[in-house]
């Protein structure tokens, strides 16, 4: 199993950090929250404790067998997709996830695009790129600059995952700061 988790990009958070990143979220019932990287639900699972509709985006097929399983009477929709790809709602939305970190990057720049309609968002990355993000030094245009504002959360050991990456995490935080138009 750890050469698959290797091969699909795959760290699991652990449930207590599960509990500890939704917690932080600022999710409230109702909320429409993306949960990018689902894997086996541990964040998807603490949403729907808490009110959200949830969009569980995962791209491993038999992962996302298992989550529709597992939460089909649930407020959420699994949907099979590559991070990297992913169409983002049409209307207000948060994320809270531990998306694979070989998709920070495209991630973070389509979350906080001019035509993305994200609200806030509590991420689990990489602790360089989230440091990047944070001092204001990530990849995003100008315009994502303006209207969205990146903070850093608490650091991640690497021993809240399975399996362990090589480094340690950090959760960024990212609040829109600006309406578009």
């Amino acid at each position: 199993m750890a050469g698959n988790a290797g091969r699909w990009g795959w760290h699991q958070l652990d449930k207590r950090w599960a509990v500890r990143l939704v917690e932080s979220a600022d999710v409230r019932p109702g909320d429409l929250v993306v949960d990018v990287g689902a894997g086996a639900g541990a964040i998807t699972t603490q949403l729907v404790r808490a009110g959200a509709s949830v969009v569980a985006v995962e791209l491993h097929p038999r992962r996302v067998s298992l989550l529709r399983a597992h939460f089909a009477d649930l407020p959420v929709t699994v949907v099979r997709a590559d991070a990297v790809d992913l169409r983002l709602p049409r209307r207000s939305f948060k994320v809270v996830a531990n998306p694979p970190f070989g998709v920070t990057t495209a991630l973070l720049r389509r979350l906080t695009s001019p035509s993305s309609r994200l609200e806030r968002a509590s991420l689990v990355l990489p602790a360089w790129a989230a440091r990047r993000w944070a001092a204001g030094r990530g990849v995003g245009g100008m315009t994502s600059k303006r209207m969205f504002s990146c903070t850093l959360g608490p650091s991640v050991p690497a021993t809240a995952f399975r399996p362990v990456p090589p480094a340690d995490a950090r959760i960024l935080f990212i609040a829109r700061t600006r309406r578009t138009g």
